[in-house]
C-alpha cells in the first residue's frame, strides 16, 4: 500500500495519545505519588507490548486489530516493534529521570514536532536534502518552530517563568535544536526513542550548566 498524506494524518493522530499519557502521569501523581504513575505507565506499557505479541507472533487473530494495524502501520513496522513502544519507553524514562518541565517539553516535541515535520513535509515540501532524500526543509523548518513554541509554553507560559529569563531561552532552543536534528536524520534506530531521550537529556545538562536545578 502506498503511503499517503492521509495516512499519514490518521498515524499522527494517534501519535496524541502522548497527551493522553501525560494526563494518566499527572493525575496519578496528583492522586497518589509520582513512582505509582510511572508504574501505571509502564502497566500500559507491557499492555501495549502484549497486543504486539498477539500481532508479530500470533499474527493477530482480533478481526478490529488487524484493521487498526493495517492501516496505522509502515511497511518496516509490519515485522517489528510499532512506534508506540518506542514513544511510552521514551516518555517513561524521561518522565522517570528528567525535570518535569524538561519531561513534558521532550514528548511533546516529539508529538508535535514530529507531526509537523511529516504532514508540513509532505503536503508542502518542495526543497528536499540530498540526505536523507525524502525530507523536505519545509518539514525541518516546521518542526522546528513547533518545537520553539512547545518550549515556550512549557517553560514560560505554563511555569510563570519571565521572557526575559535568557536562561529558558537558552534550553528551548537546545532542545528544540536537538529534537529537530534527532528527528531529521534518525533512521534505523525509532524516532520516538531518541527524540525524547537525546532532547530531553540536552535540556537537563543545560538546566544543570546554567545553575537552575
Amino acid at each position: 500500500m502506498q503511503w499517503s498524506f492521509k495516512n499519514e494524518l490518521a498515524r499522527k493522530f494517534v501519535h496524541l495519545l502522548s497527551l493522553f499519557i501525560l494526563l494518566v502521569y499527572f493525575f496519578m501523581a496528583d492522586i497518589f505519588n509520582p513512582d505509582i504513575a510511572l508504574v501505571i505507565l509502564v502497566f500500559v506499557l507491557i499492555t501495549f507490548l502484549e497486543l504486539e505479541y498477539l500481532r508479530l507472533e500470533l499474527g493477530s487473530k482480533i478481526p478490529i486489530l488487524r484493521g487498526f494495524w493495517k492501516h496505522l502501520r509502515r511497511k518496516k513496522e509490519e515485522k517489528a516493534l510499532g512506534s508506540e513502544i518506542f514513544f511510552l519507553v521514551g516518555a517513561i524514562l524521561v518522565l522517570a529521570v528528567f525535570d518535569t518541565r524538561v519531561a513534558v517539553a521532550a514528548i511533546l516535541m516529539t508529538t508535535f514536532g514530529d507531526m509537523a515535520a511529516a504532514l508540513i513535509g509532505r503536503r508542502f515540501g518542495k526543497n528536499y536534502l540530498s540526505y536523507p532524500e525524502d525530507t523536505a526543509w519545509e518539514g525541518i523548518l516546521a518542526e522546528f518552530f513547533v518545537n520553539i513554541l512547545i518550549g515556550i509554553i512549557v517553560f514560560f507560559i505554563y511555569s510563570g517563568t519571565s521572557f526575559l529569563n535568557i536562561d529558558y531561552w537558552i534550553i528551548i532552543l537546545v532542545m528544540a535544536t536537538t529534537a529537530t536534528v534527532v528527528e531529521t536524520f534518525a533512521g534505523k534506530i525509532d524516532d520516538n526513542l531518541l527524540i525524547p531521550v537525546f532532547s530531553g537529556f540536552n535540556g537537563q545538562i543545560a538546566l544543570f550548566l546554567l545553575g537552575l536545578l
